[in-house]
């Protein structure tokens, strides 16, 4: 079998999974779309649009992983966005026989009251919620066809290296470092789960490595769950730095900002998963592949950094 990894993808996700692939010796090429070049030792970079389902096919050619670690940098471009990348990837897997490798969420289960666990449904009613889960039925369906090996990973909002103002607890560090006040939307108070996105390129490699775990979803091994106040006061406290108020932007300002700013309007959409305990059941996962959290203190540390 290759140890040839095609990463399309050069986010934190994509990042990691090529510094770990790369560590321990396999053939890594990253793809993007201009080319980026992620300064790892030993990666191959390539400019390349995904969506284009003969130039991928041709990218992952004789790779034994194709990894889909891609995400807009717009939020509010998922529906132009994900559709044509989604079936090229179906297409390059079908042809290449490499294993499709998703990097998930848990936008699919929609509203929950219970911790999540993989055998809950599918069951979103936004939009990003069901365009996701539409995503992971086709590529299963696939699988279980025999036309494709596929595994899907999930994890909840990411915090850690290199998430930055992508995140809802890491786009307050700036501020926060300098003693300003931290805003968040909804709730500040309901426990939630982080995960760490070096833990989602751990489970996502793991994943794809073995062929008992194929054909499903994985959730994340992530720490016990935090609010979005503790998470902040955590993050400056694991540097030594005091902690500093943390208040919720009020709703009627919200839902003012949602009808003029879309990528606020995009979020409100999600706002179910901040205003009740939004809790990651990741036991299957700990059990299977033996894998637990980076420790907490450690994750604080590296999402400090800005």
């Amino acid at each position: 079998m290759s140890d040839r990894h095609l990463v399309v993808g050069a986010g934190p996700v994509g990042r990691h999974v090529a510094q770990l692939l790369a560590a321990r010796g396999s053939e890594v090429v990253v793809a993007t779309r201009s080319g980026t070049d992620t300064g790892i030792d030993g990666v191959t970079h390539l400019t390349l649009d995904a969506s284009d389902a003969d130039a991928l096919s041709a990218a992952g050619a004789g790779a034994s992983v194709l990894y889909n670690c891609a995400n807009p940098a717009d939020y509010t471009t998922w529906g132009r966005f994900w559709p044509p990348l989604a079936a090229a990837f179906l297409v390059a897997a079908e042809r290449s026989g490499a294993v499709y490798a998703i990097t998930g969420n848990l936008y699919p289960y929609g509203p929950v009251d219970q911790p999540m666990r993989e055998d809950m449904p599918d069951a979103a009613t936004d939009f990003k919620g069901r365009l996701r889960a539409t995503m992971w039925a086709d590529a299963k369906a696939l699988h279980e066809a025999g036309r494709i090996r596929t595994v899907e990973v999930r994890g909840s909002d990411y915090v850690g290296t290199g998430v930055g103002g992508n995140g809802h607890v890491t786009r307050q560090v700036p501020g926060a470092l300098k003693g300003r006040r931290a805003w968040v939307f909804n709730r500040k108070d309901q426990p939630h789960t982080f995960t760490d996105v070096l833990d989602v390129a751990r489970l996502l490699i793991a994943a794809a490595d073995d062929e008992t775990a194929h054909g499903r979803t994985w959730h994340v091994p992530s720490n016990p769950p935090r609010t979005q106040q503790e998470a902040i006061t955590d993050v400056l406290t694991s540097i030594g730095n005091p902690a500093v108020p943390v208040s919720s932007v009020p709703e009627p300002v919200f839902a003012a900002l949602s009808k003029v700013v879309p990528l606020v309007w995009e979020l409100r959409q999600l706002s179910y998963q901040w205003n009740a305990p939004y809790v990651l059941d990741d036991d299957a996962a700990r059990q299977h592949f033996g894998m637990e959290p980076t420790p907490w203190d450690e994750v604080c540390r590296r999402s400090a950094v800005v």
